[in-house]
């Protein structure tokens, strides 16, 4: 899903130091809804970040929780999703105990040979013990299924029963996908269409779009015009395809009705940087009053997953 574009002027524009001047002085609260945790085996031999074309120096599980952890208080970010993508359920502990009052750990969900589905009793369990806050990001899509699969389905009611937040993939993937980690993975899997079926038998799920459903304006549109339980985030989109797309993604979306269901998130990956560039994507979209981007960052999300005060 990443462009190349790796010219010296994206290399200056979004380089860490770049963000850590840009953001020194106060900033407001930002909710991160989509970030990911990652174990050891993920930093052996790191890919580049697909904007600057910089490989992280990243070197562990302890270093890439970190330098994401100081990446969110540089921004002021307050609560981070964080969800352990491909790794055990004991990363997301050892995020939480990190920084108990920041990270709210969210079991990740895909169903692909590489990360199988977690045994939902196990998932029930956890959730009684109190420390995992929402659920997802399912990225079904990776294992080829259909967000109203049949094997997906006592996940998604697990969730309205607990009355949990759920972010689901949509849109696209990396190029190439179908031919490296995951040939199951479909392109037309991904289209918010097919989460229709899910909110009609689940008509109290809180969903989230996760990728603010792009490339599918029109679909996405659709389900959140007739679903006003969902909202969408617009992690990624927000800092890996061309600034100019992603505008015009979001600014759809806010002439569409939908500024107050509209979510920051970063979906960091491996590449901490990404939450500073991900934040400058919002800001620096001057369609938006200060308040549309006081709600994105921050308003819309924590009325979301109910944490009171918006």
């Amino acid at each position: 899903m990443a462009p190349s574009r790796r010219s010296i002027l994206s290399l200056l524009l979004f380089s860490p130091a770049a963000f850590a001047h840009r953001n020194s002085s106060a900033r407001a609260p930002i909710i991160d809804v989509h970030l990911h945790a990652y174990s050891d085996d993920s930093f052996a031999r790191p890919n580049p970040n697909p904007v600057t074309g910089i490989a992280p120096a990243l070197r562990s599980e302890a270093d890439h929780m970190q330098a994401t952890l100081a990446a969110l208080r540089r921004h002021n970010i307050v609560k981070g999703l964080v969800s352990n993508d491909s790794c055990p359920l004991d990363v997301l502990r050892r995020w939480r105990a990190a920084a108990p009052d920041l990270i709210v750990a969210t079991p990740h969900i895909e169903g692909s040979p590489a990360s199988p589905l977690p045994d939902i009793d196990m998932l029930v369990s956890e959730y009684q013990a109190g420390w995992l806050g929402a659920m997802g990001e399912i990225s079904a899509q990776y294992g080829g299924l259909a967000p109203d699969d049949p094997k997906l389905a006592p996940y998604f009611a697990l969730a309205e029963k607990l009355d949990l937040a759920v972010g689901v993939h949509t849109g696209l993937g990396p190029p190439g996908t179908p031919y490296g980690c995951c040939p199951d993975f479909r392109v037309t899997l991904g289209n918010p269409k097919l989460l229709e079926a899910v909110l009609i038998r689940h008509p109290k799920l809180r969903l989230n779009i996760m990728h603010g459903g792009w490339p599918y304006l029109q679909e996405t549109k659709a389900i959140m015009n007739v679903y006003p339980q969902v909202h969408a985030d617009l992690s990624v989109i927000d800092w890996i395809i061309p600034r100019e797309e992603f505008h015009d993604h979001l600014r759809a979306l806010m002439r569409a009705g939908f500024g107050k269901r509209l979510m920051f998130g970063s979906d960091q990956m491996l590449w901490p940087e990404a939450i500073g560039m991900a934040v400058e994507g919002i800001e620096s979209a001057r369609f938006l009053a200060p308040g549309q981007k006081r709600d994105i960052f921050y308003t819309n999300a924590a009325r979301f997953l109910r944490l009171g005060g918006a």
